[in-house]
């Protein structure tokens, strides 16, 4: 039996902190996994920004409701959940997933959550469990599954190692590079072609 896990943001959305980059205007947030690999390094870096700059959970919220999936995503989703079964696994927020969950048909969704103040500032984030991805993979080939693992990123790659299948969906040159053993795939019919391929349906 197979099971897909997906990467949210750069897989199936925008990179979120990149679009309230430039909302806000504060360049230094478009730094993503993509750039720095150690994920507490990344977010101690964008707390401190938002509180230097007083900016709430709300009007990251409202950016966020404003965001459009990446062209041809639900109708990935769709299919996938047609053909097989899957779960996005994020190292996002429960706080910030919600609008891109209802424009997605509310797939199963593996996130982290925040800590809010009374004056709604973010203070601080509680990770479910260090290393998630991985750990979800792993727990999934325990109940033999077959793992094909879909991501774009630093954070993705032990999902992709721990999987049967691992697959890169647009990933930057410096990811490419460094991982040259996973296929690097640029659209969502090659992707549909090799998880075709992988489970045995049409």
């Amino acid at each position: 039996m197979f099971i897909v896990c997906l990467d949210l943001e750069g897989v199936l959305t925008p990179e979120i902190w990149e679009e309230v980059a430039k909302a806000t205007k504060i360049d230094e947030l478009m730094l993503t996994t993509r750039d720095i690999p150690d994920y507490n390094i990344l977010m101690r870096r964008r707390l401190n920004i938002l509180k230097d700059n007083h900016i709430t959970l709300y009007d990251i919220q409202r950016i966020i409701s404003s965001i459009e999936l990446l062209p041809g995503a639900l109708e990935f989703i769709n299919w996938l959940k047609s053909v097989t079964q899957l779960v996005i696994i994020t190292g996002s927020f429960s706080e910030f997933t919600k609008p891109l969950m209802k424009k997605l048909g509310y797939p199963l969704i593996l996130c982290h959550s925040l800590e809010i103040d009374n004056t709604d500032m973010i203070i601080n984030y509680k990770l479910r469990i260090t290393d998630m991805k991985s750990k979800t993979v792993l727990a999934f080939k325990e109940m033999n599954y077959d793992v094909i693992a879909i991501g774009d990123s630093y954070n993705d790659v032990g999902m992709l190692m721990n999987a049967n299948y691992g697959i890169l969906f647009r990933p930057p040159d410096n990811v490419i590079k460094e991982f040259p053993q996973f296929p690097v795939v640029k659209q969502y019919s090659e992707l549909k072609k090799i998880i075709s391929n992988q489970i045995g349906v049409s």
